[in-house]
């Protein structure tokens, strides 16, 4: 959002902008001395600037295979004091380990197929496509309503 407001603000202004977008004006200049001056950045966020180079460098170092628990422990080994869960929250650096076997895919679809393809007990093959959604409460009730039993109830008065 900072950039978008930093690429129009010449057309339009910064408050106009910022009525429109749900953002305040104050919180955009704090957004922007921030990313003009690193210094005013909070500590977790310098703290995070420094970590990422050092994760990007152990990942590579590892063939990226290392996961974030093995990314996590050689950083321990090397003297860094960092929570795992903030190896986790910086993962947009790529961090993904090596995956074993073969991963399952559990539905195929075929984007070209017109819809279901039903065979009956006759052999008969059918396409079913849905038109609209199946409202399952009201299916449900007129099932229940339907069945012997429901009818022999009411007509007990139970």
């Amino acid at each position: 959002m900072i950039a978008f407001i930093d690429d129009h603000r010449g057309d339009y202004g910064i408050e106009p902008i910022c009525r429109v977008l749900p953002i305040a004006p104050s919180t955009y200049h704090a957004r922007a001395a921030q990313h003009h001056d690193p210094s005013r950045l909070s500590l977790r966020a310098k703290r995070d600037l420094a970590l990422k180079p050092e994760i990007t460098r152990v990942f590579a170092e590892n063939f990226a295979v290392y996961g974030v628990r093995k990314v996590w422990r050689q950083l321990k080994r090397e003297g860094f004091d960092v929570a795992r869960c903030t190896i986790e929250r910086l993962r947009e650096t790529g961090l993904n380990g090596a995956i074993r076997g073969r991963p399952f895919r559990t539905t195929i679809s075929d984007k070209a197929a017109p819809g279901d393809v039903v065979i009956g007990p006759t052999g008969a093959v059918k396409v079913m496509v849905a038109t609209r959604p199946v409202d399952f409460r009201n299916y449900v009730e007129r099932l229940i309503m339907r069945s012997p039993q429901r009818q022999l109830l009411a007509a007990c008065g139970i």
